[in-house]
């Protein structure tokens, strides 16, 4: 038995960027089980921004659901998950060695597989939870900023206004090699999974996202309340976001979903 998702993406360019360099794409593993979604996020001080996150993406997807695993085996899906970041980042940096010109982005994707739910990250995009009408941040943004605040050199809250905010320290494409954040967690029915670039979530405080992001409400009508209130509140980026609304979870005997925290995400990678 399946998980019942309703999901949506949108993608808006924005209105201070000639070119769209979000990409949003989604694939069901071969046992038709499984689902995967991603956002990624074409690093725009480069070239070809668009190309690299569509690739990168692209790559994932094929990856991802080649080494799935099934969900009796989950250390073996995050090995998938972890091989789909590194792949891409190959396809990339090889491609821009191709064009001879310096380009990167980000990638943020989730698997579900009954009530578990993996994700794999690089980058600044996010992953959020939303349980309850509260909001859980699923990654750590991989950014100069990110490691101040988590440094406690300045207060979460100064993020979003950070001159810096988008300098990113980790990202798909640039070098041969990357690692990313491959983490687990549980979802239960009425939860909403939002992954978004940093063009939504810098224009919206977590608490809204959670406020416009209700389970009563369809994936589509989130996903767009959502990018057109980035796009109110000014946001000068390419905004784009999944949502995904888990409509219910199949029980399995002897699993208890908790509350994810956000430290326990953060745990040691596995190797692969």
């Amino acid at each position: 038995m399946t998980v019942e998702l309703d999901t949506h993406a949108l993608s808006h360019m924005g209105y201070f960027r000639t070119d769209n360099q979000d990409a949003l794409r989604s694939a069901t593993a071969p046992d038709g089980l499984t689902q995967v979604y991603a956002v990624a996020d074409g690093m725009g001080g480069y070239e070809h921004g668009g190309v690299a996150s569509a690739l990168a993406l692209e790559t994932f997807m094929q990856t991802v659901c080649t080494w799935h695993a099934g969900l009796e085996m989950p250390n073996l899906i995050e090995q998938a998950m972890r091989r789909g970041v590194q792949d891409a980042n190959v396809r990339v940096y090889q491609e821009s060695a191709r064009l001879s010109a310096k380009m990167g982005t980000t990638l943020t994707g989730v698997c579900i597989s009954g009530s578990r739910l993996y994700i794999a990250h690089v980058g600044d995009s996010r992953a959020y939870l939303i349980r309850n009408g509260q909001p859980t941040v699923l990654t750590r943004d991989h950014t100069a900023v990110g490691d101040m605040v988590r440094a406690k050199v300045i207060s979460a809250d100064k993020i979003r206004q950070h001159s810096q905010r988008s300098v990113l320290n980790r990202s798909l494409g640039i070098e041969l090699f990357t690692q990313p954040d491959v983490t687990r967690a549980t979802i239960s029915s009425g939860d909403v999974l939002v992954l978004c670039s940093d063009g939504l979530w810098a224009s919206i405080e977590d608490a809204q996202i959670a406020a416009l992001s209700d389970p009563r409400d369809s994936a589509e009508a989130i996903s767009t309340r959502l990018v057109e209130t980035a796009l109110s509140n000014g946001s000068d980026d390419n905004v784009s976001a999944w949502a995904i609304c888990v409509r219910r979870v199949p029980e399995i005997a002897g699993e208890v979903v908790k509350q994810p925290r956000f430290p326990n995400l953060l745990r040691g990678l596995l190797h692969a």
